[in-house]
This record gives structure tokens, sequence and C-alpha cells, in this order.
């Protein structure tokens, strides 16, 4: 690493506290609470007050989360500072789970954008379960309470949670087939630095053994809220528990007149060429539609927006994905690696 390249890689650096405080300030994406993740590297630089979330994929490539969380006003130059960071270890930058004003901002700084898929969310105020539009949703509830399911929620350190949860987890997995691999990155975790920042509600049958568990983390900016986040269950769980889990969150989220329960991005889902920003790829957009059309093999996303649209969904935002310069198979094949989706 040459010197200049040394002192870019030293102001890169941010406590977790430091960075909660300038998300809270700043960040206007509903899944920006995962930049906390404790494997996620954070890049600052002096004179903003702003922070880039990002991991190294592969020997070429960074992958960037969710924008550069700062001052609109001074986004850009934080873009630039970062890039100028990825240029010195001569890696490239591709970033993730970008909103429109993020798509908007990276195309004009020479990246290639694309609609990816769309956040979900539910205004909470006047969120209820009557009518005939939440009547299966209704069924599900009642089911699972009927079979004895009781939620709380629960202090994961204080409840010593772990074991049970791991146990939980390792169930979800093995019933999703051998091949399968849990995503990474663009996901919550359990634990670390920013545990006590997250919701955990708990699940127990009527022996009082764990059999689901949903975490939600916060959601900041402009429709803050509550970001639905890791989600499992027993494969032998009652129908419904994870319903029950959401509905028994959701009344406490309500009591605290929080505005908007976030399910967060579905990959693949409401892409439309209307979203698209200037001098995005055709050939992408293509690539990505007809993986909406037939790529169930390869994530399920048709299974993820129906669990969210029961919800009686309020606001759909496209997300976007970005390459810094053209679209390569190396950039490409790095960010699947990295979020272990190959």
């Amino acid at each position: 690493m040459t010197p200049r390249s040394a002192a870019l890689a030293e102001r890169h650096t941010t406590t977790s506290d430091e960075a909660v405080a300038i998300l809270a300030r700043h960040a206007e994406n509903p899944s920006a609470f995962l930049a906390l993740n404790d494997a996620t590297e954070r890049f600052t630089t002096p004179g903003i007050d702003g922070v880039v979330a990002y991991r190294l994929a592969g020997r070429r490539t960074v992958v960037q989360l969710g924008g550069a969380f700062a001052d609109p006003a001074d986004q850009p130059q934080l873009l630039t500072a970062f890039a100028e960071f990825a240029r010195a270890q001569h890696r490239r930058v591709v970033a993730v789970q970008l909103m429109r004003p993020d798509a908007e901002l990276y195309a004009g700084h020479g990246f290639t954008v694309n609609q990816f898929g769309a956040d979900y969310a539910r205004a909470l105020p006047e969120f209820n379960l009557r009518g005939r539009k939440h009547m299966q949703l209704r069924n599900k509830v009642s089911r699972a309470r009927r079979a004895g399911v009781t939620v709380l929620e629960e202090d994961l350190v204080a409840a010593g949670l772990e074991a049970a949860l791991v146990d939980v987890d390792q169930a979800w997995l093995g019933s999703k087939g051998k091949h399968v691999k849990e995503l990474q990155f663009m996901v919550g975790e359990r634990g670390g630095a920013v545990q006590q920042l997250r919701r955990l509600f708990v699940a127990r049958d009527e022996t009082r053994q764990v059999i689901a568990y949903v975490s939600f983390c916060p959601a900041y900016g402009a429709r803050s809220g509550w970001l639905h986040d890791l989600s499992r269950r027993r494969p032998d769980a009652p129908p419904g528990v994870l319903e029950l889990i959401v509905v028994s969150a959701v009344e406490a989220f309500q009591a605290e007149d929080a505005q908007f329960l976030h399910f967060g991005l579905t990959p693949f889902t409401s892409l439309s060429p209307d979203h698209e920003v200037a001098g995005a790829s055709a050939m992408t957009g293509r690539i990505l539609r007809l993986l909406a059309a037939r790529g169930s093999a390869i994530y399920p996303a048709s299974d993820q927006l129906a669990y969210k649209e029961k919800w009686g969904l309020d606001l759909v935002e496209p997300e976007y994905v970005a390459f810094q310069g053209r679209l390569t198979a190396r950039a490409v094949f790095a960010l699947l690696r990295l979020t272990n989706a190959a």
C-alpha cells in the first residue's frame, strides 16, 4: 500500500455510538441500521458529519450498503471521498440498497444504476386487524393462540436466549434444504455492540420451548419506526406463529406512537422501467426483470412479498444497485459471494 493509500485507509473508522448518532441525524433509508452489523466497516472523512458502510469483497471490489449517510448537501463530497478511498486500494464500488435520491446521486457520479427491488412498509397509527381484507391474517393469529403459543418481548442477554435461538436458526435453515445458505450483509444480526437498540419478540409453546422469534431494529428519518428484520421459526411450529409475533410487536409499537413498520428490501419485486434512473443499463434491467419472472429457484421473492402484502402495505419504494463504471462479471460475483447468494 502506498503512503497515500495508507493515509486514506486510516481515516475510515467510527465507533458504533458515533455511527448510531449519524444515522439518527441523517439516515432516510429504512434499512440503515444494518450498517451497524459487527463485521461491516464504516468510512468517515474529516469535516463531514456522515458515514459510509461497506465490506471488502474479493480482491477488486468494495460493497457499500445504503448510500452515503449524511446531510444531502454533503453526500456528493462523502461519496467522492469514499470512491477515492476505494480507488487507492485498487477496488471498485458496488452499492446496494440505495433509495431513489441515492440512485440519482450515484448515477450522476458515473455509476451504472438499476432498480433491484423494493422496500415495503405499513403505517402503524391506524393499523388494526378488522375487516374482510385481514380475515386470513386474523385466522392465522387465532390458530397460533389456540395452540397455546405465547409471545413476549425479551432481552437476548438477560434472558440467556442465544442457545435457544441458535436451535431455532438451525431447524429453520435445515428445513430449507441442504443447498440453501443464510443470506449475509443485507440482513441484520443478533448480539454485537448495538444489540441493546434492537427489539426481540419471542414465541414459546405450551412447554415454554422457544419456537420462533422476530428481531426488529430502528428505522430513522421521515418514515421512522421499526424494521422487521430477522425472523425464524421451527418447521414444526403451529401455523400463524410469526403473524402472532408481529401483531404483538405492532401493539407495543403503537403504544409508543411509532409511525411505520418496515419490512425491508425484497429483491426482484415491483420492478418497472418507470422506476429506472437516467443512464440505467437496459441489459441489466432486462436480466433483473427476467429473474423476477422466473427466478424463484434463486430467491423466493414471491413468497416474501406475499408475507409482506398480507399486512396491507401503505408504502412501496424502489431500491437500487449501483456499479462503479460499467457492470462487470467480477463485481456481480463479488456481490453474490459477499451476500452468501452464491
